[in-house]
């Protein structure tokens, strides 16, 4: 069964059941704690409970010192590695949450002027590359942003800890791939980092990065060696086109829905060393470093519309249009990780939680982004198996009560999901797509409030 359609209860035991607390007690109260949660993701810890003796417990399990953000998420970070097979991605990101001007808070402080009071959350989740399927979170670190000391020269900034040495550590957390499996880590342009590539190469992974620093000594890879050293953007100036691929933006801010032709450029360089190496670098003896880059620019872009551009590094080979574009369409798959942090925020409500504790905050972010994969897997199982028969991954009690609301027979999986979403507003019309997380999560919570209906019902008349 899979983990997105599995029972509140079923889903509790498999994601918290073996949580360290310290206590067998908290772990069963975790489990309960968790179950509640997933009954109404939007809620409030009032609102969650079902009466007030859970309430007091559930706020002793959250205040435990024993309960912390790691100990609660471990074991379904390894759950989800154990379930890698063949080629998967791992999309890295980095989300704040905002407890804005929350001073009361107990242990937040503000990470330099302008930074809201909260703290910063790395989420690497595990997708499959063939099919898109939301096989979970791999590995998170939770921080705080240190803001930077004042009148620091160059030296000492570079021999500080910086922010960014969070991807690196959740990397060597995640590890190299187990045999048979294949990892590619895609990251957004806070990962164009050297020390980063050497990170994914000691680990024996692959990857896909936005390029950042256009203006990086790189030496193109030629027939004859090594060429000059000129920078990223004089380098691709001077390719030649190897093809177009057309491409469908959705609606940005300012930018309406509309269709691109993108130039391809690919170029296999080497990244020198550097005049300035860092502790890290010195330490694993940094020469040089190969790999490609993929530029995709818009040709001849619409008046009024800001010319899209991207450039990717990559580990995979790259000879021909058609890989390029496999490099392209992963990159592609990285939107999904904003969908997990907006399903954090906006659908679980993380950041209007009113504890008044860091500590206590952080405990319910663990369990929280669990759930987020979860409201995340339901969306996507119906795009990556439609036809998938619904009674081989849905509780059959799920299935009937759908029907019996829909008034409609739902064989596979993609019926399934769309009258689920249809329950939270999803129209279900010709030309509307998929369902988004939000009217599914929505029909979710009027299917669990039928079902828990129906079992009070049930229980009244015997």
């Amino acid at each position: 069964m899979s983990s997105g359609f599995a029972t509140t209860s079923e889903w509790a035991i498999s994601n918290f059941g073996d949580c360290d607390l310290g206590d067998v007690r908290r772990t069963r109260r975790a489990v309960q704690v968790a179950s509640r949660m997933a009954e109404h993701p939007s809620g409030s810890s009032p609102q969650q409970m079902n009466e007030w003796a859970e309430l007091k417990a559930c706020y002793r399990l959250f205040h435990s010192q024993a309960v912390t953000f790691a100990a609660l998420a471990r074991p379904h970070w390894e759950q989800t590695c154990a379930a890698a097979r063949g080629r998967v991605l791992i999309i890295n990101d980095t989300t704040t949450m905002s407890y804005r001007y929350r001073q009361d808070v107990e242990g937040f402080t503000r990470g330099g002027k302008g930074f809201p009071y909260g703290f910063q959350l790395h989420n690497a989740m595990m997708v499959n590359a063939d099919n898109g399927e939301v096989l979970g979170l791999a590995r998170q670190e939770l921080f705080y942003r240190v803001p930077a000391p004042t009148k620091e020269n160059r030296r000492q900034k570079g021999r500080r800890p910086r922010e960014s040495d969070v991807w690196g550590r959740v990397i060597d957390a995640i590890g190299a791939p187990a045999a048979g499996v294949e990892y590619i880590h895609v990251c957004d342009r806070g990962a164009d980092n050297l020390e980063v590539f050497c990170h994914l190469r000691q680990q024996h992974c692959q990857w896909v990065i936005r390029c950042s620093h256009l203006n990086r000594d790189i030496q193109p890879v030629t027939a004859e060696g090594l060429g000059a050293v000129v920078s990223v953007e004089e380098a691709l100036a001077k390719r030649p086109v190897l093809g177009t691929k057309s491409l469908s933006l959705r609606t940005r801010p300012g930018q309406p829905q509309r269709s691109v032709e993108l130039q391809v450029r690919v170029l296999e360089v080497s990244i020198p060393q550097p005049r300035r190496r860092t502790p890290y670098l010195r330490a694993i003896d940094y020469c040089e470093m190969r790999q490609t880059l993929v530029e995709l620019r818009e040709h001849r872009p619409r008046r009024g519309s800001e010319p899209l551009r991207w450039v990717i590094w990559t580990s995979l080979s790259v000879q021909t249009l058609e890989e390029a574009e496999a490099v392209i369409k992963i990159y592609e798959q990285r939107w999904l990780i904003e969908e997990l942090h907006k399903i954090m925020k906006t659908g679980c409500q993380l950041e209007e939680r009113q504890y008044e504790s860091a500590h206590c905050l952080e405990a319910v972010a663990g369990i929280t982004s669990v759930l987020a994969v979860r409201l995340l897997s339901l969306k996507q199982l119906s795009r990556s198996t439609p036809q998938t028969p619904a009674s081989d991954v849905v509780p059959k009690e799920w299935i009937k009560m759908v029907e019996a609301l829909r008034k409609r027979h739902l064989p596979t999986v993609r019926d399934f999901v769309h009258n689920l979403a249809s329950l939270g507003g999803f129209l279900m019309r010709k030309d509307d797509g998929e369902p988004g997380w939000m009217t599914l999560w929505r029909g979710t919570e009027r299917l669990l409030i039928a079902l828990q209906t129906q079992d009070a019902l049930r229980r009244k008349c015997g």
